[in-house]
């Protein structure tokens, strides 16, 4: 399957630059596959648009301050962009510029409070080192480090908390990049979803920087994907499984909760709880097995995020929808518009 197929045309000025002021005011892009149609809505009004008694599967990672600019002993700045825990305190970065740093390498930040020791190196240009830090290493890095956007996005962010989820979950630390579906929610529009009885559950994939980055194969299939860590637990694994017995329509808000569904299916052909990593892809052609809904966010050309889309709701319906979604100037990627198929 060409990569080609999942490319469209957008205006620069149509790439979202700052949130919506009110989270739930952003506009709605309603994908109707009963209807075969496209309607227009403010995201505020998905209480009236999705069904009684549906179930909401939520990602409740919280973004990191994942980039940190640390010095080297000869006083060189090197932006250290953590990616994820592998071991102990080792992690899997990118640095740059890397070809600044080798094997033995010390960086510091913070007076000596961040200590960052260079242990190997890849030819994918990733860097793995051991990170030191003088007292709680959460606490340090708060200080230290800095969130990171999109490279796409150009304007400075004046509250970092409009880039986490209402329903973040500060034990949940560890993406480099937003579940960006999540952003339209806010605490007011949960509780009145609840109260028409449209329940959620949280699951959790720490998002990694692959997210940004374009398919560059020319043929999907040999793409490889990241490696991400997800955990789905016993409680929402219930959830889901006593929705899917009842009928009940389970609503995936963001692709990585998609992700994180089908990566928590065991081989007797139920979803399990379980903590682990996943490279999964999904591109048209897959069979899902959880989901018949999905809230997501509008998503780069040739990326892995837009195939998922046209693999749960078809590739012409989908690529059909950006070029209405284009003409009716929505605002895309992270702090863009949403849209819904059901």
């Amino acid at each position: 399957m060409l990569t080609d197929i999942f490319n469209y045309d957008l205006p620069e000025e149509l790439i979202a630059q700052k949130p919506s002021e009110k989270r739930s005011n952003s506009r709605l892009f309603f994908v109707n596959r009963e209807k075969d149609s496209f309607e227009h809505h403010r995201f505020y009004e998905i209480v009236d648009l999705i069904p009684k008694d549906s179930l909401l599967v939520m990602n409740n990672s919280r973004v990191i301050p994942a980039r940190v600019i640390c010095k080297k002993e000869n006083g060189v700045n090197i932006e250290v962009f953590l990616i994820r825990r592998t071991i102990d305190n080792e992690w899997q970065c990118l640095m740059k510029p890397a070809k600044r740093t080798k094997e033995g390498t010390v960086l510091t930040a913070g007076e000596g409070s961040f200590k960052v020791i260079v242990k190997r190196k890849t030819k994918e240009g990733f860097v793995f080192a051991d990170i030191l830090t003088t007292g709680d290493f959460w606490q340090v890095l708060e200080k230290e480090g800095q969130i990171p956007l999109p490279p796409y996005i150009k304007a400075e962010l004046q509250d970092s908390e409009r880039y986490q989820t209402v329903y973040s979950d500060h034990l949940e630390k560890g993406s480099v990049a937003a579940p960006t579906a999540g952003l339209h929610f806010t605490d007011e529009l949960i509780n009145k979803l609840a109260e028409k009885g449209i329940d959620h559950t949280f699951v959790t994939l720490h998002v990694g920087p692959g997210t940004f980055r374009p398919v560059k194969t020319e043929n999907i299939e040999d793409h490889k994907m990241d490696v991400e860590f997800y955990h789905i637990s016993e409680d929402s694994v219930s959830k889901i499984e006593k929705a899917m017995s009842e009928n009940r329509r389970i609503i995936a808000v963001g692709t990585t909760s998609v992700r994180t569904l089908e990566s928590a299916w065991g081989n007797d052909g139920k979803c399990i709880s379980r903590c682990g990593s996943t490279d999964i892809f999904i591109y048209p052609g897959y069979k899902f097995k959880t989901i018949n809904g999905l809230i997501t966010n509008f998503h780069l050309p040739k990326s892995t995020l837009i195939m998922l889309v046209c693999a749960f709701a078809g590739t012409d319906r989908i690529m059909n929808a950006y070029k209405e979604a284009v003409n009716e100037k929505y605002r895309m990627y992270s702090f863009g518009d949403a849209m819904m198929i059901l």
